[in-house]
């Protein structure tokens, strides 16, 4: 199966322009890039979960971490062209360098968030892209539930599991 068909990379599309859902878009493509068969931190899924990672600190505040987590995603992108033509050829690979390029030296001068769409190239990809996004239910973009959403989840499951590891013995 062709890579960006697959049903979390739609989804991460989806998430990614139509309603900048940044968190969303880093807990998709990580489920995707986890189920890949011998996964490591170089494959090109990263540079998208770190570009996603990356806008939500922008759009939340965060320079610091939205400076480094976006620089990491631009080096990783810098490296698509060693991996297999399938990661860049269903979408413009150099407008996406370019625009993670610009928001870096936006975040660098502290410039209001602002959102970018990945464009796509391939017509068969945008027709996937479309009918999996008329089943979606998305939030409206620029709202508090995206752009707060990981203060906004239920956190219980990972609070219990900071609170076992402290009653561990060192």
């Amino acid at each position: 199966m062709h890579p960006y068909y697959h049903p979390l990379f739609l989804n991460f599309i989806v998430y990614f322009n139509r309603n900048q859902d940044y968190f969303e878009c880093h807990e998709v493509l990580e489920e995707y890039w986890k189920s890949t068969p011998n996964y490591t931190k170089d494959h090109p899924l990263t540079a998208f979960i770190l570009l996603s990672t990356g806008l939500y600190h922008w759009r939340r505040g965060n320079v610091d971490g939205a400076h480094r987590t976006l620089v990491k995603a631009a080096n990783r992108m810098r490296d698509f062209p060693n991996f297999d033509t399938r990661y860049t050829e269903a979408l413009d690979y150099r407008q996406l360098v370019q625009d993670t390029e610009r928001v870096i030296s936006k975040v660098e001068k502290e410039e209001a968030f602002s959102p970018f769409t990945i464009l796509l190239t391939s017509a068969s990809l945008q027709r996937s892209v479309d009918e999996v996004a008329s089943s979606m239910d998305l939030l409206p973009a620029g709202s508090d539930a995206v752009i707060h959403k990981h203060m906004l989840r239920d956190r219980s499951d990972i609070l219990a599991e900071r609170e076992k590891k402290k009653r561990r013995p060192q």
